[in-house]
């Protein structure tokens, strides 16, 4: 393999300049020395946490990564508990997230109205008479960003990122995922009758028997399975290219008559010639069911889709029955106390206005300083692996090498926070303070129609614990909210956070060149920019990723779904390597100092290892696989490191460990 020795030796002098000290400052601790690390990484590292920990009742998990957002969520509390018991300036920031709470705490006023809330709402159901009273109401709740059978939201167009435009999606089906409708396992049966359970619990609630109730939840299920016949799976909608499918209103609206688009969208208030259908086949069928299914059984899908949407606005007995079927998806044993879910819909409604509180008490501006420079390392080393890649081309490696660059870099919080002055908010009006943010957040979104993308833009809340790529803007983003142990640590030598953050900023660089990032260029346009041979080498590569971890099994007998999770195993794989480079490159990893008596690359996978220590219950385990785009906690360490050479040599693995693979069978990417 060529080496670039000029390269190595500038980024050598930029590592050298600014790594800091390695002295002991953070001990390692929880190693269980009867495991051998080659058998089970993760479990070396994690298992006396994992064998002792208790997963609180009120969650379905406990440890990092999403599972920091519980604890994140007490700092998040306590910052409302303080605001909402002052009296402050009305209109202030610190009234609206501070009355918002104490409306949400308020359940004595809530409790009391009931259903009252929502009566308007279920009497212009009763009220609907055709097609074209469904799609009425369907378009009214849509500005408050309900969605029930149309998939609403305004982004970058993918072919001219600079502008955006008006995306339409599949939806209208209240279990996980499409599957859930066709699979006959028990455990999915079971999760099936739980839900129609729930619709029936919810109709009964306001008033309707039980004979009726059932009735009605058989009717509402039945259109969605319909729905969801529809759907294109999870795995197919991987697909970039086949999501774009820009039409004109023109000729959908003579296409799909029973939708009535232009209807719809003047409803909305929303002026377009065209727009982003991603999967047509959905909208096709639904306008085929909006005159093959009853009026009323209509009626009672919208119903269920209403009393489903604002169930945790409402009473007791409304919020319990929420609970009591969403348990049966996550294991969580007990619902959530009052301030935590109150304090997660704050951040959910008025998010931008509480990061400023949170900011200011938690975030110190040297971590921001430091993750500039941690990114900027491991950019360096992204582009010296492009440079040594021996499946690629001179050529297409410019090409890549000029979108590792064009990177937009988000770190702890925006330069400029979301205006909420217009949203009121009362203190005695939970109900209404919901409604008034989702109204805002939908005319918020239709204001960008048509208008230049704003690069600037977040898509998370500061606060939360992820990172993430944004293709189309070709941006990568760190929260404050992950910018705290065992991910990021002011204390901690550079072996911790190489291994911690360092590997998450290394994943997150490489989505932007696995099997969905790489067919964006880097404005962030959906555009080929690859030699065709070249891109021929990188599915190849995708594919033996693919292969791998449709070996990988958890809880015993499922495995995981490698078509689903190749991205984020892509850039597990990737970000480890992309990560050991910059670090390798430090003070730290060329002085073989032992602290805590390992050396600085065991003390720099150690790191990963305890970046995913999460532990979960087995319903929401099984949910996860069954949806989510990430591979579980044990195989986003043990996956990855069994196919990187360093570790073996950092901890002795060899032929008859668990992991260990030969070198001829170690996948690397990037």
């Amino acid at each position: 393999m060529k080496k670039n020795y000029p390269l190595l030796l500038i980024f050598w002098f930029i590592i050298s300049c600014i790594s800091t000290s390695f002295a002991q400052k953070v001990s390692i601790t929880g190693i269980d020395p009867t495991l051998k690390p080659g058998d089970d990484f993760f479990m070396y590292v994690n298992s006396k946490w994992y064998n002792s920990v208790e997963i609180p009742s009120t969650q379905s998990g406990i440890g990092a990564y999403s599972f920091m957002n519980y604890p994140q969520r007490i700092r998040l509390q306590g910052i409302l508990d303080s605001v909402s018991a002052t009296k402050n300036l009305k209109g202030s920031i610190e009234q609206k997230v501070g009355d918002f709470y104490a409306s949400g705490m308020d359940t004595t006023t809530i409790n009391k109205r009931g259903f009252d809330p929502i009566k308007p709402m279920l009497k212009q159901i009763d009220g609907i008479k055709d097609v074209a009273g469904i799609m009425k109401y369907v378009a009214d709740q849509q500005k408050f960003n309900n969605f029930s059978i149309i998939g609403f939201r305004v982004g970058p167009d993918i072919k001219n990122s600079a502008i955006n435009i008006v995306n339409l999606g599949q939806t209208g089906i209240g279990l996980p995922e499409r599957d859930y409708y066709f699979r006959t396992d028990s455990s999915t049966l079971f999760i099936q009758k739980s839900y129609q359970n729930y619709l029936s619990t919810l109709f009964k609630l306001t008033g309707i028997d039980a004979a009726t109730a059932s009735k009605m939840a058989s009717a509402a299920y039945a259109i969605e399975k319909e729905l969801a016949a529809s759907h294109k799976t999870n795995i197919e909608r991987r697909n970039v290219q086949a999501n774009y499918n820009k039409l004109a209103v023109s000729g959908i609206a003579q296409k799909q008559p029973n939708i009535g688009w232009q209807a719809f969208f003047a409803a909305l208030g929303v002026k377009i010639d065209s727009l982003n259908m991603q999967q047509p086949a959905y909208y096709d069928h639904l306008n085929s069911l909006l005159a093959s299914a009853s009026i009323e059984d209509w009626k009672a899908y919208l119903r269920a889709k209403t009393l489903v949407s604002y169930a945790d606005f409402l009473s007791k007995p409304f919020t319990k029955a929420s609970f009591e079927y969403a348990k049966v998806l996550s294991g969580q044993s007990t619902q959530k106390p009052r301030g935590e879910e109150i304090t997660e819909a704050v951040d959910r409604s008025l998010g931008h206005g509480l990061a400023q509180l949170y900011v200011k008490k938690y975030f110190p501006e040297e971590a921001k300083r430091r993750m500039k420079e941690l990114v900027k390392n491991l950019k360096t080393a992204f582009e010296n692996r492009i440079t040594n890649l021996d499946w690629m081309s001179d050529s297409t490696k410019a090409k890549a090498k000029e979108k590792l660059y064009a990177f937009t870099e988000k770190i702890g919080y925006p330069d400029k926070w979301r205006d909420y002055s217009k949203v009121v908010i009362n203190r005695g009006t939970y109900f209404e303070n919901r409604l008034a943010t989702s109204k805002n957040d939908f005319v918020y979104g239709i204001s960008k129609i048509g208008q230049p993308v704003d690069r600037t833009e977040w898509g998370t809340t500061p606060p939360t614990v992820t990172a993430y790529n944004n293709p189309p803007l070709n941006e990568i983003v760190f929260p404050a909210g992950i910018l705290q142990p065992p991910y990021f640590d002011m204390n901690a030598d550079d072996a911790l956070n190489y291994g911690g953050i360092g590997m998450v900023i290394g994943h997150e660089i490489t989505h932007s060149f696995d099997d969905q990032g790489a067919l964006y260029d880097k404005q962030g346009n959906v555009k080929n920019w690859w030699k065709a041979d070249d891109f021929k080498k990188f599915k190849a590569k995708t594919q033996l990723v693919i292969e791998q971890y449709n070996k990988f099994t958890v809880l015993d007998s499922m495995h995981i779904k490698g078509a689903l999770t190749v991205g984020e195993n892509t850039a597990d794989i990737a970000g480890i390597a992309i990560a050991y480079d910059a670090f390798k490159l430090t003070e730290q990893a060329k002085s073989n100092e032992k602290i805590d008596g390992f050396t600085p690359e065991q003390r720099f996978f150690i790191s990963i290892a305890r970046i995913w220590r999460v532990k979960t219950k087995d319903a929401y385990m099984r949910t996860y696989v069954n949806t989510n785009p990430h591979s579980p906690a044990m195989w986003r360490v043990n996956g990855p490191l069994m196919n990187f050479t360093p570790f073996y040599k950092a901890f002795d693995v060899k032929p008859g460990d668990k992991m260990y693979k030969p070198e001829s069978e170690r996948i690397m990417v990037w």
